[in-house]
């Protein structure tokens, strides 16, 4: 009767390409010339912030120029996608589109782009948005993102650990000093969680990370309450074209 009903389902609503809505064979898939212009993240990495590098892995760690200019508060992180193409409008349907369910593919290109991040009795926390913005957009895309993550990893998702104390602006133009000085003391750890951070490892979900100052704002409060390592997974990762 359940693969009776399954079918009927898919004959009244085909399975349909998340990028362009052309008929797929699955659902949440892309079809081959979205999956074309998608641009996927692999091979040689840095492994502070996922940007992808020239060359081949040779065992040891590669870091980008940035990241050994200035090295992130954070053990290592990595992206599933480069924020152009195709993956900058999925992506930009997912937070402004309202289309909540991308998230749950994202998320599986997310954990494969983090299988080596992944440790036991991690705790994955979503960078919070502000309540003024949650009310706009009715829910927040990087706790979409962490939740799936957490269901398909089986580690503790908590949602909530995270909490934006003031509306920031958009810190797009901004220089890395101005970065710093916006989210200063913008973001801190819900009082009621302080103590699931004791030891343990974290690994902090956004959708975009560009410079990395939000990812580092919330690496530092985490430390700062104790937490063990503390890594950062993004859907997407801002790249130079270099």
């Amino acid at each position: 009767m359940a693969r009776r009903i399954q079918t009927a389902l898919a004959l009244i609503y085909p399975p349909r390409c998340m990028g362009c809505g052309a008929l797929t064979a699955s659902d949440f898939g892309l079809c081959g010339a979205c999956w074309r212009e998608t641009p996927f993240i692999g091979g040689t990495v840095c492994d502070s912030c996922g940007v992808p590098l020239m060359g081949t892995q040779d065992g040891y760690r590669i870091e980008c120029d940035d990241c050994l200019k200035a090295p992130p508060p954070w053990k290592a992180g990595r992206s599933a996608l480069l924020y152009d193409g195709k993956a900058r409008a999925l992506i930009l349907a997912l937070k402004h589109g309202d289309r909540p369910e991308l998230a749950r593919p994202a998320a599986r290109w997310m954990a494969q782009a983090a299988h080596e991040l992944l440790r036991p009795d991690m705790v994955i926390a979503p960078v919070p948005l502000h309540w003024s913005r949650l009310l706009k957009r009715r829910y927040n895309q990087s706790a979409l993102l962490a939740q799936h993550l957490g269901q398909d990893s089986g580690l503790d998702c908590v949602p909530d650990l995270l909490v934006r104390k003031r509306r920031t602006p958009v810190l797009d133009g901004k220089t890395a000093q101005e970065r710093a000085e916006i989210l200063k003391d913008a973001i801190r750890i819900h009082p009621r969680r302080v103590q699931l951070l004791n030891d343990r490892d974290v690994l902090l979900v956004d959708d975009v990370m560009t410079s990395g100052a939000t990812l580092a704002a919330c690496a530092r409060v985490c430390q700062d309450a104790r937490a063990n390592h503390i890594f950062v997974l993004a859907l997407a990762r801002v790249a130079k074209d270099a």
